[in-house]
Order: C-alpha cells, then sequence, then structure tokens
C-alpha cells in the first residue's frame, strides 16, 4: 500500500510539472497607457516590453511625449489610432514668425519603412539659390501647394520677409524681387539634404484637405507621420482586458495581465500562456488522468 501511494504522488508531481511549466519571461510587469494627455496604445510604448518591439526606443516621455530620430526629438501632439497618423513639431524648423537656422529633418532606415512623413506633408523650401537642383533639372519634385504661390509665403509672413528684395528698374522705379522656394514632399528631403538642395530654410505643412484658400499665418505647421501596424494577436489581447508587450530577450509577443492573473499569455482570463501555462485544455486533459488513475486504484484494492 505505502508503495501504491508513493505511485500516486510521483505520478501527480510528473503531470503538474509537466502541464504547468515555469514561465522565465522577461517581461513588462506595467504599461504606461498615457503621457501628459496623449494616449499610449499598441503599437506604440514608453516603457520597456511594452507595445510593438519595431517602434522600440522611438519615444521617450518626460513631462510630453516625444518622438526620436536621428536630427533629434519632436513632441507629439496627437496621435490618431484609428486613421494610424502621428502628428509631430520640429522646433528647428522656420514657421510664418520665427526665422531658424539651417536644419535637416532625417530618420533611420526602419522609421522610413514603418512611420514615415504622410504625402498630406507639404516641405516648403525657401531662399533657394538659383543654381538650386530643384531650381533646374528637378524642377518636376515642386508642386503646387492647393494654389499658393511663394511670392505668397515671402509677403504673408514676418519671418520671410527679410527675403524680400527691390532692386532699381527703369526711370524712377523699382522691382520687386523674391527668391525661389519650392512646395516638396518627404523624399525629396530624404534624397537631398539641404546643403544638397541649396535651400536656406525649410518649414512644414499638414494639408488635411484645409489649406486651400486659406493664408500661411493661419496653416497647420507640423509633420503627419503615417505608421504601419503589425496584426500578431494584440486584438484579442485588449478584448481580454490585457495590454499588448513583447519579451525583453526575445522580443516574441506576450499579452500583460493585471490583477492575480499577472503572467504573460496570448489572452487574459483564462487563456493558453505563451510558454505553456494553464489552459482549459490542459485542465481538462489532467481530470481525465486522475479519474483513469483513481479507477486503477479502485480496481486493485
Amino acid at each position: 500500500m505505502t508503495k501504491l501511494f508513493f505511485f500516486f504522488f510521483s505520478f501527480l508531481y510528473t503531470i503538474t510539472t509537466l502541464t504547468f511549466p515555469p514561465l522565465t519571461t522577461s517581461a513588462a510587469t506595467s504599461c504606461r497607457t498615457f503621457c501628459g494627455s496623449i494616449p499610449i496604445n499598441y503599437p506604440f510604448g514608453i516603457d520597456g516590453g511594452c507595445g510593438s518591439p519595431q517602434y522600440k526606443g522611438m519615444f521617450n516621455c518626460s513631462t510630453d511625449l516625444f518622438f526620436t530620430t536621428p536630427s533629434g526629438s519632436y513632441k507629439v501632439q496627437s496621435i490618431d489610432y484609428e486613421k494610424k497618423t502621428m502628428v509631430i513639431f520640429d522646433p528647428a524648423m522656420s514657421t510664418c514668425s520665427i526665422l531658424q537656422p539651417h536644419h535637416d529633418f532625417k530618420m533611420a532606415d526602419i522609421q522610413n519603412t514603418l512611420i514615415r512623413p504622410s504625402y498630406d506633408t507639404v516641405f516648403a523650401l525657401f531662399n533657394c539659390s538659383n543654381d538650386s537642383p530643384v531650381h533646374n533639372r528637378y524642377r518636376n519634385l515642386c508642386f503646387n501647394a492647393a494654389g499658393h504661390s511663394c511670392d505668397e509665403l515671402y509677403s504673408s509672413c514676418t519671418s520671410f520677409r527679410i527675403f524680400n528684395t527691390t532692386s532699381p528698374y527703369g526711370n524712377n522705379s523699382t522691382v520687386h524681387t523674391t527668391p525661389y522656394c519650392c512646395f516638396t514632399n518627404y523624399d525629396t528631403v530624404r534624397v537631398m539634404s539641404m546643403n544638397i538642395l541649396d535651400c536656406s530654410h525649410y518649414t512644414t505643412v499638414i494639408d488635411n484637405g484645409k489649406m486651400r484658400g486659406v493664408g500661411p499665418l493661419d496653416w497647420s505647421y507640423g509633420i503627419e507621420l503615417s505608421y504601419s501596424v503589425t496584426e500578431i494577436g494584440c486584438d484579442r489581447c485588449r478584448k481580454s482586458g490585457g495590454t499588448c508587450g513583447f519579451d525583453a530577450e526575445t522580443e516574441i509577443f506576450l499579452c500583460q495581465c493585471s490583477g492575480s492573473n499577472n503572467n504573460p499569455t496570448r489572452e487574459c482570463g483564462g487563456g493558453m500562456t505563451d510558454r505553456g501555462g494553464c489552459s482549459f485544455t490542459n485542465i481538462n486533459f489532467i481530470t481525465t488522468l486522475l479519474t483513469m488513475f483513481m479507477s486503477f486504484i479502485y480496481t486493485v484494492l
């Protein structure tokens, strides 16, 4: 009889160990859902192991949310999770009210793939020389920006009026001249730096369909980024009450669950864990084995 009970407890320990292996993931214990007034949802994250690993290290949160690229940190003004767009502001670019020094906007290769400026973002290059590529061979890279002209930009903005010049013309008359400018998209400034473009300043405007008929003083200045999301089960995780994240070492997707169910899983509330934790299938399997074993003991006794 003693051997029989020893066998029983050995059997129970073995199946419990095999069915409930220990979790050894390096997951985040909590993920903040706000930075200031900006909501932080998947695929973005500001804590280790939160969001998608593809966007790891691109954001930092102090009092405000900032998006980091090789050329600097840019304050995030808004995120639209339905349209998958994010608006950032470049503090080093010129606007109607302030003229900033020469500056380039650069993004990493992975950012150019995942979260690049949308085609609604207009890059306005101004004070370009006569030898500028966009004034000569690559003039076709410039386009009409909702009916606005360079002269309008130079005359309406206080900071740009410095580029207005007058020169004598004929008898007792003068001619008004302004340097060349170019409305273009991000691909132009991504391939050619401001030095190559030979333009001294730039500004960015979001043409969301409201730019036509509106003067430069009332334009929406900023850079709209369009981002992509890889669906790897995050909707399922969110619907179960979890927060989407990833293992810090393997970068495998994990669903962070709060409360007593704090092990990283694919979903919360009894779902299958990423490394073989508890599920209803496993429980049914154990119940069946125990029933068979107890029947065996009853027969022997």
